[in-house]
């Protein structure tokens, strides 16, 4: 089932890019670009995605969200539940690289995302570097389980070690508040919604969001990143 919302997908090829238009603003006055893009094949459906007209931004990699907004928060002021129920304060993970994952069971991204950041969290996970995943059901009805039966599916299936959290909503008025932190610290081409199962932010040693990316970007691409960041 398609969502009901926007989406940005990088313009993979020239014929992608023939299709851009020019749409009215969405606020009066407002003056932005937008670019009308194809449907993607796991089901996250390309739409009309406003991009900002700032130099910075231009120079930037397309289809990358980077940090924008200031915050004297850190993720470290934050508790929040593991999938067996247990309070969990991210303090336990001061002075680590996080990469935070919101995960589905049943989307058409889920092999290789759960593949991919087994690989990455096995390579790294001693040199001060976790995953955070916290399910979330708000897009497509694609993780519909109980907290018991994600947590086989991933580790089973998957043979995740990384953390799995409670089940959460990451938009809406019931936000998590661990993603209204990291959704207020990070802004750009994504804007505030996340967009679909699996996007990712990238946060540094001391609780700081560093680096936001949209769902379909492979955590294998992220690894350069996480590289810096444990080196730093």
């Amino acid at each position: 089932m398609a969502p009901a919302f926007t989406s940005l997908l990088p313009a993979a090829t020239s014929a992608a890019a023939a299709t851009a238009s020019r749409l009215p603003s969405a606020a009066a006055g407002a003056a932005s670009t937008f670019a009308r893009l194809p449907h993607h094949p796991t089901g996250w459906a390309g739409a009309s995605v406003a991009a900002p007209r700032t130099a910075a931004a231009r120079r930037r990699a397309p289809g990358v969200a980077y940090a924008t907004a200031a915050t004297d928060k850190s993720i470290y002021d934050y508790t929040v539940k593991d999938i067996d129920g247990k309070d969990v304060p991210l303090k336990k993970f001061k002075n680590k690289v996080l990469l935070i994952v919101n995960v589905a069971s049943q989307c058409g991204l889920t092999t290789a995302n759960y593949t991919e950041l087994s690989h990455i969290y096995e390579k790294y996970k001693t040199q001060g570097f976790e995953i955070l995943a916290f399910p979330c059901n708000q897009f497509g009805a694609q993780e519909p389980g109980s907290n018991t039966q994600i947590k086989q599916f991933a580790c089973t299936r998957f043979k995740a070690e990384f953390p799995i959290f409670d089940k959460v909503d990451v938009n809406g008025p019931n936000t998590a508040p661990i993603y209204k932190f990291l959704k207020s610290s990070a802004g750009g081409f994504l804007g505030d919604l996340v967009k679909w199962n699996f996007e990712k932010f990238l946060v540094d040693k001391n609780g700081k969001v560093i680096e936001r990316y949209p769902p379909t970007t492979s955590p294998f691409q992220i690894e350069k990143d996480i590289q810096k960041l444990l080196a730093a």
